[in-house]
């Protein structure tokens, strides 16, 4: 099984918060099977919530429910994904569930995009959409050109030209054949702008060189918005020392503290049921 680093990115602030010296920030961090065992290591929990908390839009992949005890609506989903965010940051202003029904190409996806939309008063841009997606290996390039399918579907219905797609997407190497690139609306897209390039290694294994994990944005007013060479995977395993089963890395951040951690473990114990979360700062969908 391979490991994936962390992929981060900043938004241009506003005049205001410029001088004020502050980032909008986004990632997306494929945890690999996050589940019950690791949530109850102290020094683990801690990790992530140094890492978490320094974003203000944190897309969270493989979180694991296997006793469908945290969602029992995702029962028969092991694999539950989600976007953490700070409330004093952006709001929530619309969710879509992406159905998955397009005539001819039914059942298109394993995991079907759930799709949310957020104000953003510190960013340039002031409104994005996020579009999450973790394609499946052996059917990563039928994936990926259908998210093509779910970014104007996105478009059309909430009438908004700031979309990034981002995630695990499994886009190169083995999984994305170059002979099958140009079967990708995605990739060939004039108007669509892959932050992180082919030639960036998104994993933390020694023995590989992939570019698995990317940032996508949709048009020109997206892409000016976001601080040039500012999307890059961050690999923990090099900065810092390595804990856990799966060797997650620790890394001394500037913010978090104590708050910091209660918070994640009330997030990760909403997660998998063990109590309910009490004021969310981070939420769960």
């Amino acid at each position: 099984m391979r490991s994936s680093s962390l992929l981060l990115l900043f938004f241009l602030a506003d005049v205001s918060d410029v001088l004020g010296g502050s980032d909008f920030r986004i990632c997306a961090f494929n945890l690999h099977s996050f589940g019950e065992s690791k949530s109850k290591n102290s020094e683990v929990m801690q990790t992530l919530a140094r890492i978490i908390t320094r974003y203000d839009v944190c897309l969270l992949q493989e979180v694991r429910d296997s006793k469908g005890k945290a969602l029992p609506q995702l029962r028969h989903h092991t694999k539950i994904h989600i976007i953490a965010f700070l409330t004093d940051s952006v709001t929530v202003t619309g969710q879509y569930q992406y159905p998955d029904d397009k005539p001819g190409d039914v059942d298109a996806f394993s995991r079907e995009p759930f799709v949310v939309r957020f104000k953003a008063p510190k960013t340039a841009i002031r409104e994005f959409t996020l579009i999450p997606q973790h394609t499946t290996p052996s059917n990563t390039t039928k994936e990926l050109d259908a998210l093509y399918d779910v970014l104007q579907r996105v478009r059309q219905m909430w009438r908004t030209e700031n979309v990034m797609l981002l995630g695990d997407f499994n886009a190169d190497c083995g999984y994305l054949a170059k002979k099958n690139r140009k079967y990708v609306r995605l990739l060939t897209e004039s108007n669509l702008f892959w932050l992180i390039p082919d030639d960036v290694d998104t994993t933390v294994r020694s023995t590989t060189f992939c570019s698995y994990d990317r940032i996508v944005v949709h048009g020109e007013t997206f892409h000016r918005a976001i601080v040039p060479s500012s999307a890059k995977p961050f690999n923990f395993q090099e900065n810092g020392k390595a804990v856990g089963a799966d060797d997650i890395p620790v890394e001394v951040w500037k913010c978090p503290g104590e708050v910091a951690v209660e918070l994640l473990t009330r997030l990760f114990n909403k997660i998998l049921g063990s109590e309910k979360m009490l004021v969310p700062i981070l939420r769960v969908f």
